[in-house]
């Protein structure tokens, strides 16, 4: 570090926050479909991941469509393809619940192992389908290259656009949850489920379509993955453990804690990783988030909720 100039560790600290806020957008897609599961109906969905993979596979499908078969609009294919990926992703999600996890309800370890069955089932439907060697997709021309903020801070376009969309989803989420019938149904089931049903909510329902909007979410944050990364079928392994961390240190069931958690880490993991090794920063990043949780076990932000 004291190898630098000033000017130098200023922007090498600028461009590792601009890194970090990449990363922070797909955290933060990852982890709100993970606290709309988790904190919303204490399902321990350990297939979240994969279901990011699926929207990552499906904007690989519609890069491949639109590069071959309407190239006209090959500029517009990523935005179109999100849309796609909430959908396939958010489908796949409803099937789920419908086949195995209304079964476990009130049963946590179950549903972690069945889910963990989940994962690993997907993983090699994948790699049947789509082979184990990664795959990328072809960025637009329009998000190709970088705009200079100064002699030595340049943004990539792509970044931007995946952080746009990050935004755009959270202002959704935070829409749904609280300004929408679903969303109030939902926040009724989690304070008092026997009650909810007593007043004519749909409770069974209403949990399937929140894991689905759950895993659609996630499908969408794997859209914004395939602007960042390759996508194979054991890539969504990568940031399953960093978004529970995100989610449990941001505290469940908060959409505040879960967007402050998913930024704190993030730039905490791209900083050290500039000055240290990539496993060495996710251990202090680690190692920081349990020293914290260990002072405050409730998280960043705490739902207190009628007992």
């Amino acid at each position: 570090m004291f190898a630098y100039s000033l000017s130098e560790l200023g922007a090498i600290l600028a461009m590792q926050g601009f890194a970090g806020l990449i990363l922070f957008s797909v955290f933060v897609l990852m982890a709100l479909g993970l606290a709309i599961i988790f904190g919303q109906m204490g399902v321990i969905n350990m297939a979240h991941g994969e279901f990011m993979i699926l929207g990552a596979y499906v904007t690989y499908l519609m890069s491949n469509l639109f590069g071959g078969f309407l190239p006209a609009l090959f500029g517009a294919y990523f935005f179109i393809s999100t849309v796609f990926a909430f959908f396939a992703s958010g489908a796949l999600g409803i099937f789920v619940e419908w086949a195995l996890i209304r079964h476990l309800y009130r049963r946590p370890l179950d549903t972690l192992l069945a889910t963990w069955a989940v994962s690993l089932i997907l993983q090699q439907v994948y790699r049947s389908v789509f082979g184990a060697r990664e795959v990328g997709v072809t960025i637009p021309d329009w998000m190709m290259g970088s705009l200079p903020v100064t002699d030595l801070i340049e943004v990539p376009i792509n970044g931007l656009c995946v952080m746009a969309l990050a935004l755009a989803v959270s202002l959704g989420v935070w829409l749904l949850l609280f300004r929408s019938t679903w969303g109030r149904q939902v926040r009724a089931i989690k304070q008092n489920r026997v009650m909810a049903a007593a007043v004519g909510i749909n409770t069974e329902w209403t949990d399937r379509l929140t894991f689905g909007i759950g895993c659609g979410v996630a499908g969408m944050a794997g859209s914004a993955f395939t602007m960042i990364g390759s996508t194979g079928p054991t890539a969504g392994q990568l940031y399953i453990v960093d978004t529970f961390l995100v989610v449990v240190f941001g505290g469940a069931a908060s959409l505040l804690g879960t967007v402050a958690s998913a930024l704190s880490i993030s730039q905490a993991q791209s900083i050290m990783e500039f000055f240290l090794s990539g496993s060495m920063a996710k251990v202090l990043t680690l190692l920081l988030v349990v020293t914290i949780l260990m002072l405050r076990p409730q998280g960043l932000f705490a739902v207190r909720l009628r007992k």
